[in-house]
């Protein structure tokens, strides 16, 4: 998993995964890429800021929306790439895309296309390590609207119920699909759901990276040294629709243009310039290098092999 040695590389890593998604976006403009994406653009802080605290042999897994959470993990993007361009050199050789990048010997357990269908997953990670007395955490990702499935409950009682080591993060960018917190939740404070499961619940500013980081370092210490689960809600959001479908006809755009204004990387950029950690004006040549980076590895993926027809039969499981 991927080490972060400093806090510049936070930043160039956050830029990376808004660096692919912008990316990803103008490909399905122009008819490139097939199916479907979504797109994490505007939520780079909670990922990153939550990996940064956790050490080679712990897992993680991940949503429909979760290229973010591969990048900040680890992920080559080159190999990214080539997955959701469907090549044969892809994560998955090209069978699982946008939706379904894994890469299990690393501990990245996958994105998921069912919304909260990786808690499960998750728990049975967790009960793992614990059976096993191994000092490794599992983080479970998943948005506002996962909440409302009942494996939400039934995730987080199993967890509290056999103190697994687990750090559940729910990402609430506002919306599930176009429906916002405040017309889906009676209490939209999603991290007060804690309180019946008996763990620790927490809200974050999901737009401050180091909040999220602080926040993320004691949950994960915590389900590290035996103090079973927690919930951490990051408030943040999506300036992309729900998905390229989407014609975001639910929000205005002075909506979207306030929360813009708080983007997460031109604030933390903002912090490294006043640390010193960052050249007074430094962004754009970094901005330069990473976007790219990330336009090689998807001409290097347009150019890689298609999958043999005979290996649709691989990997197939009954």
């Amino acid at each position: 998993m991927k080490k972060y040695e400093n806090r510049l590389e936070l930043l160039e890593t956050m830029l990376r995964i808004r660096a692919f998604d912008e990316k990803v976006d103008e490909l399905y403009a122009e008819g490139a890429l097939h199916g479907t994406a979504h797109f994490y653009v505007g939520q780079e802080a909670v990922a990153v800021g939550v990996i940064s605290a956790l050490r080679d042999g712990d897992v993680i897994t991940g949503t429909h929306r979760g290229h973010g959470h591969a990048l900040a993990f680890g992920l080559d993007v080159k190999k990214m790439a080539a997955e959701l361009l469907g090549k044969a050199s892809g994560y998955c050789h090209g069978k699982g895309g946008s939706m379904h990048i894994a890469d299990v010997s690393a501990g990245m357990l996958g994105a998921n296309g069912i919304v909260a269908g990786s808690m499960g997953i998750v728990c049975g990670a967790a009960w793992a390590f614990k059976r096993r007395k191994e000092d490794r955490v599992a983080v479970c990702f998943f948005g506002d609207g996962a909440v409302q499935e009942g494996i939400f409950s039934e995730s987080l009682n199993m967890a509290a119920v056999w103190s697994l080591p687990v750090v559940f993060v729910c990402e609430n960018n506002q919306y599930a699909m176009s429906l916002s917190v405040e017309r889906g939740f009676a209490n939209s404070r999603i991290s007060e759901k804690a309180d019946g499961y008996g763990m620790p619940g927490v809200t974050v500013d999901g737009m401050e990276l180091p909040e999220i980081m602080e926040v993320a370092s004691e949950a994960v210490e915590r389900a590290r040294s035996g103090g079973g689960p927690s919930l951490i809600e990051a408030n943040t959001y999506r300036y992309l629709g729900h998905s390229k479908s989407d014609a975001n006809l639910y929000r205005t755009r002075e909506e979207i243009k306030e929360w813009r204004e708080s983007d997460p990387i031109g604030r933390f950029a903002a912090r490294l310039e006043k640390s010193g950690d960052l050249e007074k004006g430094g962004l754009p040549e970094i901005e330069k290098k990473i976007y790219e980076e990330v336009e090689a590895a998807f001409q290097w993926a347009a150019n890689e092999p298609e999958p043999e027809p005979g290996s649709a039969l691989e990997d197939v499981y009954a």
